[in-house]
């Protein structure tokens, strides 16, 4: 029996670190939450750094590579707009677990110009709402972006 201290483990997968599905829905309870957030703490500063990372996605649509740093960048902006450093950090890390060969084997299938596209018409309408200040609908366009993608995913695993 474990002791009352120790985490529960699930053994090597575990180990491995979070599979897609489960970062993807911890991103989206959490970034949803954040995007509300940031809705109504949001200086324009914050807004200049957001719009910046969804105009670079915008020009980067065809280098798989630049348009994903400019979308994480875009979840990290939203994040820092809500002036609470733990947030920054929880969203940086989760992002940073985005790694190993799953994620390799899925992206192969996942990240097209199409696919580009839709979550570049996602972060369009989160941004309005965070502009806008209207937090129900930034929350609610994070979690139709992230469950788009969990859906997206679960297409390219089958």
């Amino acid at each position: 029996m474990a002791s009352p201290t120790s985490a529960p483990t699930a053994g090597s997968a575990r180990e491995a670190g979070p599979g897609p599905f489960e970062l993807l829905g911890a991103r989206c309870l959490i970034e949803s939450e954040i995007a509300a957030a940031a809705a109504t703490a949001r200086k324009d500063s914050d807004l200049d750094r957001i719009f910046g990372a969804l105009r670079t996605m915008r020009e980067q649509m065809h280098d798989k590579r630049a348009n994903e740093e400019a979308d994480r960048m875009f979840h990290l902006h939203i994040a820092n707009a809500t002036g609470n450093s733990v947030l920054l950090q929880t969203v940086t890390h989760l992002w940073d677990q985005a790694k190993g060969p799953i994620w390799t084997q899925i992206e192969q299938h996942f990240h097209s110009p199409e696919l580009r596209q839709k979550s570049q018409d996602d972060h369009q309408r989160i941004f309005a709402a965070i502009v806008t200040g209207e937090a129900e609908a930034a929350r609610q366009a994070m979690r139709a972006h992230l469950e788009r993608v969990m859906g997206e995913f679960a297409q390219a695993w089958h």
